[in-house]
């Protein structure tokens, strides 16, 4: 039995990667509104996918980090920040208390069963993945370092101006 989950796990990150797309799995935001990860990214514009807990300092500094310089990345390019929550159990009543008392002006979308991060395979978190116009995962990072964001930024950068 347990071989066969592993197996199934590992089939389903070997498609994730094949396709490069996100899976068909239903989560809902902090108001309770449904959102489709396949039809996350059908408006032709880069998207930031962020995995992040609340209890995870490195990711609410990087989230955070994003906040300060949203409105200039999107103005400049368009882009999308979409952050997950994995919290699970009494911590995701900490999620939309946390979201609201930072001022994040992105989505954020709650994962408690892990649905999304298995099928993703997101083992570390902070774990950033960018996707293209097309939703299409052109890259992937884990963890956090300080001015990581402008990095970040860089990469959404060549991404519009291909």
């Amino acid at each position: 039995m347990r071989k066969a989950l592993v197996l199934s796990i590992l089939l389903i990150v070997v498609c994730i990667s094949a396709s490069a797309q996100l899976p068909a799995i239903q989560l809902k935001d902090t108001d309770g509104k449904s959102m489709n990860m396949s039809e996350l990214n059908k408006k032709g514009h880069p998207v930031i996918l962020s995995f992040f807990a609340t209890w995870c300092k490195p990711c609410l500094r990087e989230l955070s980090a994003i906040n300060e310089v949203y409105a200039d990345w999107q103005e400049e390019t368009g882009v999308e920040l979409i952050a997950v929550s994995i919290d699970q159990g009494q911590d995701v009543a900490k999620v939309k208390p946390l979201v609201d008392g930072s001022a994040w002006d992105f989505n954020v979308l709650l994962d408690p069963g892990s649905d999304l991060k298995r099928a993703m395979g997101v083992n570390v978190i902070p774990h950033v993945f960018l996707l293209d116009g097309e939703g299409n995962i052109v890259s992937s990072h884990i963890g956090y370092t300080e001015g990581g964001d402008a990095v970040l930024f860089d990469e959404v950068k060549k991404l519009v101006n291909k």
